[in-house]
């Protein structure tokens, strides 16, 4: 009782702003209610309709976002919604009831190659992870239940979980074709059974190394900048749907290089080199007019 804190975090959308938890709120589900009649299962959802202003609310593993009207802006309201559900989680009532049918739905897992033939993706029909996990070990691990778990078969030797998927790294002494199905099976009925996804005090980690990136941010060069912003606009998209994850390291102004991290299905990835020469780099080249030259690729 009473530990629950709540952040305020505008969106991409004027009309959207997220009130972030510091804990879980639903484990591996997301509930989206458009009036007050749909959201019958979530007290907190029908008590923020209440508020006129109040078009659609969304609730997703450690958030709740609201869409809202254009009757009022969000700087006059926010901070009283924030307040309001930070008093409704600290009283202890639920986020959500979920009934039978609420509860059952059936997951799907498929499983999904990726360039990297040491890494096979498991995609799931729910959200898994906001933002991104990378454990190299089991002790990386002791705060991520379901890489965990996937630790203990012995040909398991990383997993990144991001978004709506678990990528696997493999160790050569097993075969895909004999191990993928074994793997799909567990990662689904994990998932099914609703078991916790990721620890409370990984979240607290994440908004720590968050805030601290944040930080950077501030100390970064306008090319910093704009380098960050193209391989997020066109780089992190295709990365992710291959189970990977590419970061901004640094640039060098001298040599010209940039230099990113790679996660995931990218991390020792053959063909991820190639795609780092003939793709990121020529994009960085031509979209900054030969600011850049060269990019270099570090595992993470």
């Amino acid at each position: 009782m009473g530990h629950f804190s709540v952040d305020i975090q505008p969106t991409n959308n004027e009309n959207i702003v997220k009130f972030i938890a510091n804990s879980f709120l639903t484990q591996a589900k997301s509930f989206e209610f458009k009036n007050i009649d749909e959201a019958q299962p979530s007290p907190i959802a029908q008590q923020l309709f209440y508020l006129p202003f109040v078009k659609t609310v969304y609730i997703s593993q450690n958030f709740i976002a609201i869409e809202k009207y254009n009757i009022v802006s969000w700087e006059d309201v926010q901070d009283e919604v924030s307040a309001s559900i930070t008093e409704y989680l600290n009283s202890g009532k639920p986020v959500v009831i979920e009934s039978e049918t609420t509860s059952k739905i059936p997951v799907t897992v498929y499983a999904e190659s990726t360039p990297n033939p040491g890494v096979m993706k498991f995609v799931a029909n729910k959200p898994l992870a906001e933002g991104t996990f990378e454990f190299k070990n089991i002790d990386e691990a002791a705060s991520a239940p379901l890489a965990k778990e996937l630790f203990t078969f012995p040909f398991v030797k990383e997993v990144f979980i991001s978004a709506n998927y678990v990528s696997v790294m493999k160790y050569n002494m097993a075969d895909w074709n004999e191990v993928t199905m074994e793997l799909r099976e567990f990662v689904r009925n994990y998932i099914e059974h609703g078991k916790p996804i990721l620890d409370d005090d990984i979240l607290t980690q994440s908004k720590k190394s968050q805030a601290n990136s944040e930080v950077k941010n501030t100390e970064l060069s306008d090319i910093d900048k704009e380098i960050i912003s193209i391989l997020d606009e066109y780089v992190k998209p295709a990365v992710a749907s291959d189970g990977g994850h590419i970061a901004f390291d640094s640039f060098d102004e001298d040599t010209k290089t940039v230099r990113v991290v790679l996660q995931g299905a990218c991390s020792g990835c053959p063909s991820a080199t190639v795609t780092l020469k003939n793709g990121i780099e020529n994009m960085l080249r031509e979209m900054l007019h030969g600011k850049v030259a060269y990019v270099e690729a570090i595992n993470g």
